[in-house]
């Protein structure tokens, strides 16, 4: 080897990339893009589905709670009603037997004027009936209403009625409410049949009578 010749230390080598002997590297695979809008569309569905459920649930439950409201109503009025006609038959059973107390002191009192004590304990018994419901009718000249009265007799006929009319009343009737507890003991006088006077058929008025003598007398001529 010559002085000329070069080294092998002075031979420069050539540069190698680093990566030269290494298989190229493979690109990534891209990552699939989410479905948002199909999971938003399911997930909105789901959501109105669960509205319709729940609304379903609360008509039921309302209806529920109309149909009870409407039954304790119902059932409300019909104790209110049932208690109510318990204490009318109670007040009537008690008073039933004092109308034969007030007969006698509408009798004492057709006799003569009630006066001390007498007059005192009567007044007072006619306001506490009145006060718990007791009414009395019946009076001379009432039309008669076989509802409320009870017909004794029948005593002729009255030209001042046009119909059938209480003229006596025996007893007076009384009611509580709309509930008859006793008629009206009454006499009764019925209005005078009216007359009718038979009225011909004389044809009509524009046609004159015929004088038969005188269309007599013009044929013998």
């Amino acid at each position: 080897m010559t002085d000329g010749d070069p080294k092998p230390d002075d031979v420069t080598p050539e540069e190698v990339p680093a990566d030269a002997g290494a298989s190229p590297a493979e690109d990534p695979a891209p990552e699939p893009a989410p479905e948002v809008g199909a999971e938003a569309e399911a997930d909105s569905i789901a959501e109105a589905d669960e509205l319709a459920v729940t609304k379903m649930a609360l008509e039921e439950r309302t209806l529920d709670l109309q149909r009870l409201q409407a039954e304790y109503v119902n059932y409300k009025r019909r104790v209110d009603r049932d208690r109510e006609l318990v204490r009318e038959n109670a007040t009537y059973a008690v008073l039933t037997p004092i109308i034969d107390v007030l007969d006698t002191i509408d009798r004492a009192r057709d006799h003569e004027p009630l006066e001390g004590g007498f007059k005192a304990v009567a007044d007072q018994l006619e306001r506490i009936v009145t006060g718990l419901g007791l009414v009395k009718f019946g009076a001379v000249g009432d039309p008669f209403d076989p509802t409320i009265h009870e017909a004794l007799s029948h005593i002729g006929t009255d030209p001042e009625v046009e119909v059938t009319t209480c003229k006596v009343v025996a007893k007076a009737g009384y009611k509580m409410g709309d509930r008859v507890v006793r008629a009206a003991q009454v006499l009764v006088v019925d209005p005078e049949p009216q007359a009718v006077e038979a009225v011909e058929a004389v044809g009509p008025q524009d046609e004159q009578p015929v004088d038969v003598e005188a269309s007599r007398s013009h044929g013998e001529e």
